[in-house]
């Protein structure tokens, strides 16, 4: 008989589907299921639900007394277990109707909690790898009933017959796969015992492995997972969860976090990675569920902010999805998420309470995390800001301690213009802090609810320009012609020029402009040039005063007091574009078309100049 097996129907008699098992098989090979290695998992998975029920069927019998027990010489692979076992009429229903699961019949479906499978295709994974699926069992529920032979083959066929009791004296499962040729990769002796120990290491039966040798069965998971092990003293029991964590994950961790939700039956460790993650980054996690791996790439555990740990957990009432590689979002992950981010929080603000050394490593290489988290919790932002390291016209250093010197805090918006305000802001006295920087700016705005005393604003162009001396009336009066000269050549730029006194007297220019003022004086601009229409009437009816960019010469520099006297008119119209050009480099903003051809074009006007000069 075949899976597919039709049989004539009268005209308008219900009909079934037809399944054609090659196509199905090709599906869950490129669709469902990442590799064929999962066949071993779903082989080791049934042994487990099926020594589950047996243990449920007989309460009193030791829980895993016999185990699983795995064979591969290279010409099969060979998993049996002690379980329930099936009858004939059980093999008929679960074994030959494809989507079927024994974990569903009628009479386990109060204990289907218990179970890791729960789809009931798991068996098909094997025609990954093999041609043929060979299964004997003989079930416990019915002690007087023969043993079984089920044959699946890939074309779609099987064949089912009764065996003798001698046969299979005790009740269990046997399934023995005939590997293809081209499986052996997923089927030599050495993969499928690390195959083994990669899905198998933490389950709770015994799980032996045999490779046909002749020596005894060697254990695929000789110790409980280590948490659920005894310690003579809490250091051991931390040593050896960093040791777990470091043979997981390949790194040793900053520290280790225990994680224990026992209303969903979830034991683990947290790992907090001793380097920084790049932002958006997110690690995955291992998720093993009743002791069976999971995924190694379980994101959807934890919240998108804990990108500084890396979790290896143990669960019992998580749910797999389909391919059981991933975790099914449901309600109970929600709460799991949300349980562990909690815990995760707790463990930062024992370390800020009691361990400032950890504390400071921890924020050293993660404050970025840190600072994402405190964005959006009150909690961690009161026990952390202080401590948050921020670019400040003082050097990197924390906001406490910021604050300190600098009664106001001003704070600005983007990069470039701490860039290009930092030196003479610092000069000036001002404190101001680089907000350019994801969350930064957000962050010190919420400084005075830490600190009542210290106050924060937006640093603006005139907030700066106040803090510049300005030169007396005679050095004002000399410069004039050369300042109208200047203010003709970067009028295209939207400019204006200022002589000002200021430190450092290093800097010949100083260029104060905003992005926002970019943005607006462009928009002015494409308003002008789509006079009339419809899209000028819109660029017209946003359109607002659009602020001028400053650049404001420093008197105390010698540069600027050689260019200001000179008289030539063209000579002064380059001297200015080049003083614009060199500010606006120092700035470190991106350069317009229009700036980088003025830049070069200064450049040789001037060195044209010296050149004839000298001649």
């Amino acid at each position: 008989m075949t899976l597919s097996d039709a049989s004539s129907h009268p005209a308008g008699a219900d009909r079934t589907f037809q399944v054609d098992l090659r196509g199905l098989v090709d599906l869950l090979s490129h669709h469902l299921y990442s590799s064929p290695r999962v066949y071993l998992r779903e082989l080791l998975q049934n042994a487990v639900d099926a020594l589950t029920a047996r243990h449920a069927l007989e309460p009193a019998a030791p829980a895993g007394a016999h185990g699983i027990r795995l064979y591969a010489d290279g010409s099969v692979v060979r998993v049996e277990d002690d379980g329930v076992g099936l009858t004939e009429a059980d093999v008929h229903t679960f074994l030959a109707t494809i989507g079927r699961s024994s974990k569903r019949a009628e009479q386990v479906a109060e204990q289907r909690g218990d179970f890791i499978g729960q789809f009931g295709i798991g068996l098909l994974s094997c025609f990954l790898v093999a041609d043929e699926i060979h299964v004997v069992s003989r079930s416990a529920r019915t002690p007087d009933a023969p043993a079984v032979e089920w044959r699946g083959r890939g074309d779609g066929s099987y064949t089912i017959r009764t065996l003798r009791a001698s046969d299979r004296p005790r009740p269990g499962t046997t399934v023995t796969l005939t590997p293809r040729a081209d499986a052996g990769e997923w089927t030599r002796p050495a993969r499928v015992q690390a195959l083994a120990r990669h899905f198998g290491s933490l389950l709770r039966h015994p799980v032996t492995f045999d490779d046909g040798t002749g020596g005894a069965g060697a254990p695929v998971n000789p110790e409980p997972a280590p948490w659920a092990r005894t310690y003579p003293t809490p250091g051991a029991r931390s040593r050896a969860l960093a040791a777990y964590g470091e043979e997981v994950f390949g790194f040793t961790p900053l520290d280790t976090i225990e994680l224990d939700l026992p209303a969903v039956g979830l034991k683990g460790i947290a790992c907090v990675l001793p380097q920084a993650v790049p932002a958006g980054r997110r690690h995955g996690h291992r998720v093993h569920v009743k002791g069976m791996l999971l995924s190694e790439q379980a994101e959807e555990i934890l919240p998108e902010w804990a990108f500084f740990v890396r979790c290896v957990v143990d669960a019992e009432s998580l749910r797999p999805t389909a391919s059981r590689e991933s975790l099914y979002e449901d309600d109970t992950l929600a709460a799991v998420r949300d349980a562990l981010a909690e815990r995760l929080r707790a463990w930062i603000a024992r370390a800020a309470a009691s361990d400032p050394d950890l504390l400071a490593r921890f924020l050293h290489a993660h404050h970025l995390a840190v600072k994402s988290l405190a964005v959006h919790d009150d909690e961690i932002l009161r026990m952390l800001l202080p401590w948050l390291p921020f670019e400040t016209t003082d050097g990197h250093t924390t906001l406490d301690e910021f604050a300190r010197t600098h009664r106001t805090v001003l704070v600005t918006s983007s990069v470039e213009e701490f860039r290009q305000v930092a030196a003479i802001a610092s000069a000036a006295g001002l404190g101001v802090v680089n907000g350019g920087y994801t969350y930064d700016r957000e962050l010190v705005h919420r400084l005075p609810e830490i600190r009542p005393e210290s106050s924060v604003a937006d640093l603006d162009p005139a907030t700066l320009t106040a803090h510049l001396d300005p030169v007396d009336r005679e050095t004002e009066l000399a410069a004039a012609a050369y300042l109208a000269r200047a203010r003709e050549a970067l009028a295209v730029f939207d400019c204006d020029v200022a002589l000002r006194t200021f430190q450092p007297a290093s800097a010949p220019a100083l260029l104060v402009d905003s992005r926002e003022a970019r943005h607006e004086r462009t928009r002015s601009q494409l308003a002008r040039e789509q006079e009339g229409g419809l899209w000028g009437d819109i660029l017209g009816a946003l359109r607002q005063e659009a602020p001028r960019a400053q650049l404001i010469l420093n008197q105390l520099n010698p540069l600027v007091r050689t260019a200001v006297a000179i008289d030539e008119p063209e000579l002064a119209r380059t001297s200015a574009e080049a003083l614009y050009g060199q500010a606006a480099l120092l700035s470190r903003r991106p350069l317009r078309p229009a700036e980088s051809s003025l830049i070069n074009r200064s450049f040789l006007d001037l060195l044209a100049h010296a050149l004839r000069k000298d001649n």
